[in-house]
């Protein structure tokens, strides 16, 4: 445990040693029938005032034949505890294969535990591959209305067409959630939230902001300090889940998510912040913000924290169409490097996912199943460069800081010789469309990236801005970039990936216009990016 005192980070992070976390499990595993389940302290007549189902409801993880159904009780979010009493809760749900539940094929209880902030994973299986269902939950009187979910279609299938969303960084102080609104609205398949769905800081009402270079007022406030505990993380999840057009996305279609860095700590690496805090100290914090992050997204309990961890890369398959490799560059990454010292940002001792991650990702692109391969991930893989003080520079944070690491995948790609690997990211709070190639000559395109800009983070934005050109200047394989709001919308066939990098005129404003800032196709065997 890297000299910290396990007892002491057992107490003070909230999750348990192996012992009980297997019990834990069990629990969870049962928890599709909680009729058989009595704890001693078990409230077993609750009364609300108002909906205990102010923060929504969610569903991801879909595999062909199953789901994981998400909700999380609070009657007052923005309080600590959400005005729940410490006792567990049975919670019930139902799915049906209709929106109108003529026909309820499943239903069943939850125990909404205090330990896990009153939060409810319903993961199902033995559910029909490729198809819609609907779903609810309910309590003393209360129900969430119907929400939708698909299942994924069946392993090996022959498929012709896939559609997702591609989306993230959703500062909650910096705009509106329409492009949320939007995503709702779209025929898709699945959402890939790339992280920073959260923003741990604390609004200071004294300090003046600059936004794009302009005084900017805040459109809302976060409520509560700099994240730290437990607590103050549930207390922001339940602020930005209270947004009715971010509870419309999660209620449309089934997600998949992942953290970046501010769901933790802006930059954290590791075991490292960026604040120079003792390890063991920040490993602390961390462990809280992770269990905060199961709490409230609609995870399995392969994700489940323990002893301050998380499994979150994984790897879903689409039919033999897409295989999806979501990847964790955070929890086994090395610190950011001194970009001034070349030796140390191309050493091959340092990595961005860590050896059993790059490993587990090479041995999946290598699979000929699928048509396509796509790797979801949270930073860029493309190599921005800008002019900044008479020097070209590139980021610490993205894969860019992390040359070994990029070198070493981009040469297993280019390798294998599929030529059919998409990568999707964001966190950059602006749209990229680019090529990938080494950083040494001649290596041709190997790959091409999607980095989807914000949903908020950023406010509205410049467009086409002097950053923007300056970027496009030093990065030759760049082939756009905005700073504007939106999300990237990816059309798959057989034959061709289609990107269409929508935009938002304001987020500022309730109801945005949403127009196509670019499309752009890779023909499947011809890496490269074409405008579509």
């Amino acid at each position: 445990m890297n000299g910290i005192n396990r007892r002491r980070f057992i107490a003070l992070s909230g999750l348990s040693g192996l012992g009980a976390w297997m019990g834990m499990a069990s629990l969870l595993a049962a928890e599709t029938d909680a009729s058989s389940l009595s704890p001693r302290n078990l409230l077993k007549s609750p009364w609300f005032g108002r909906t205990p189902f102010a923060l929504g409801v969610a569903s991801g993880e879909p595999t062909p034949d199953g789901v994981v159904l998400w909700t999380r009780l609070a009657t007052e979010p923005l309080e600590f505890g959400g005005g729940m009493p410490t006792q567990p809760i049975v919670v019930g749900w139902e799915l049906a294969d209709d929106e109108g539940f003529r026909r309820v094929i499943r239903r069943g209880t939850a125990l909404a535990h205090p330990e896990l902030g009153h939060s409810v994973h319903v993961e199902l299986d033995g559910l029909a591959p490729g198809r819609p269902y609907w779903y609810r939950f309910n309590v003393a009187g209360y129900d969430t209305g119907t929400a939708r979910t698909c299942t994924l279609p069946a392993r090996g299938a022959q498929l012709q067409r896939v559609r997702f969303a591609v989306a993230g960084c959703q500062h909650y102080e910096e705009g509106y959630y329409t492009a949320w609104r939007k995503i709702a609205e779209e025929p898709l398949d699945f959402v890939f939230h790339y992280g920073d769905y959260i923003y741990e800081g604390a609004t200071s009402p004294t300090r003046i902001r600059k936004m794009n270079g302009r005084p900017f007022t805040n459109l809302r406030n976060h409520v509560g300090p700099q994240l730290y505990t437990l607590d103050d993380y549930r207390r922001r999840y339940a602020q930005y889940k209270t947004d009715p057009d971010l509870q419309a996305a999660h209620a449309a279609l089934p997600w998949f998510v992942t953290f970046d860095d501010h769901e933790v700590d802006n930059n954290w690496a590791g075991g490292d912040d960026q604040d120079g805090t003792p390890g063991p100290l920040f490993l602390l914090r961390r462990a809280q913000a992770f269990q905060a992050y199961y709490e409230n997204m609609p995870l399995r309990r392969t994700a489940f924290p323990r002893d301050g961890r998380m499994q979150i890369y994984r790897r879903a398959r689409y039919g033999d169409l897409l295989d999806l490799h979501l990847l964790d560059t955070r929890q086994y990454r090395s610190k950011q490097a001194d970009m001034g010292n070349r030796a140390e940002v191309e050493s091959p001792g340092r990595s961005i996912t860590g050896a059993a991650q790059e490993k587990w990702l090479f041995d999946g692109l290598s699979d000929a199943a699928p048509r396509w391969h796509v790797i979801a991930h949270q930073v860029s893989l493309g190599n921005y460069a800008r002019e900044k003080g008479g020097a070209t520079v590139t980021s610490d944070d993205q894969w860019s800081g992390y040359l070994s690491s990029r070198r070493r995948l981009l040469d297993h790609i280019r390798q294998v010789g599929f030529k059919n690997v998409v990568t999707v990211c964001g966190d950059a709070h602006r749209h990229y469309a680019s090529d990938l190639v080494q950083d040494h000559a001649d290596s041709g395109v190997i790959s091409s990236e999607f980095l989807a800009t914000s949903i908020s983070s950023g406010s509205d934005g410049l467009g086409v801005d002097a950053q923007a050109e300056n970027t496009l200047a030093h990065s030759p394989y760049l082939k756009v970039t905005t700073d504007k709001r939106g999300y990237v919308l990816c059309d798959v066939d057989r034959d061709v990936w289609t990107g269409d990098l929508k935009i938002l005129d304001r987020v500022m404003v309730p109801d945005g216009r949403l127009e196509s800032f670019a499309r752009f196709a890779i023909e499947h065997g011809n890496p490269g990016l074409q405008r579509a």
